[in-house]
């Protein structure tokens, strides 16, 4: 199953290594250089195919958990300011999507849409310190009742080159359902009340829409 946000992509990726398998099977007479031409064509749709896929997944809604909304590396736990929207310290979680990770966005948790905005900017590499600053980005707020406002920002890596954003204010939104999608390489920040109970570790897998990332104090 592939995400709807990949069609063009593999359109084109589909038609390119038809192309190139046609006008190496055509053109080129040396056997181990044509096999080596339509071998790329075919790797390279194969990458293309496999950064849009889209896993079907149940997430097990509970109002007391906040939900992983990507699949990646956990690279940062800590307490930090938090400028654009609370203004204050808040608790950051921080999920890595290596190119090949899934890269569909999930809602972590069940709300309402209280703030939603992009941001163009730069494209550091992902992992960056000043990339949830100055790459380009977007950011959302849900709010509930269990956790008040958990903000996430989708950051743009040194590769990617659009994000794409579901969310709109005033939205009821559901935990686990798709939220978007960020091309080729990103992040994704959290950004939690202080005191709030985290239930990962550095450097642990994530996966979007099952693992627990923290649970209600």
């Amino acid at each position: 199953m592939f995400h709807k946000e990949g069609g063009p992509s593999i359109l084109l990726g589909t038609v390119f290594a038809v192309v190139l398998l046609l006008i190496a099977e055509k053109f080129i007479d040396i056997t181990w250089l044509r096999m080596l031409v339509q071998i790329f064509g075919v790797v390279v749709l194969i990458i293309i195919l496999q950064f849009f896929r889209n896993p079907k997944r149940i997430a097990i809604r509970n109002s007391d958990h906040v939900l992983a909304p990507v699949d990646g590396k956990v690279v940062v736990i800590e307490e930090v300011y938090e400028g654009e929207y609370f203004k204050d310290k808040r608790l950051q979680v921080s999920i890595f999507m290596s190119p090949i990770n899934v890269h569909v966005t999930r809602y972590a948790m069940d709300g309402i849409i209280k703030f939603s905005k992009y941001h163009p900017g730069k494209f550091l590499v992902a992992w960056h310190p000043k990339a949830s600053e100055e790459n380009e980005r977007t950011t959302v707020v849900i709010e509930n009742d269990t956790f008040g406002a958990v903000l996430y920002r989708q950051i743009a890596g040194a590769l990617a080159r659009r994000i794409v954003n579901y969310a709109k204010e005033g939205m009821q939104v559901v935990q686990g359902t798709d939220a978007g999608f960020i091309k080729f390489g990103s992040r994704v920040d959290l950004f939690l009340p202080l005191g709030t109970p985290i239930d990962v570790v550095l450097g642990q897998k994530a996966i979007g829409g099952k693992t627990i990332i923290a649970k209600k104090a």
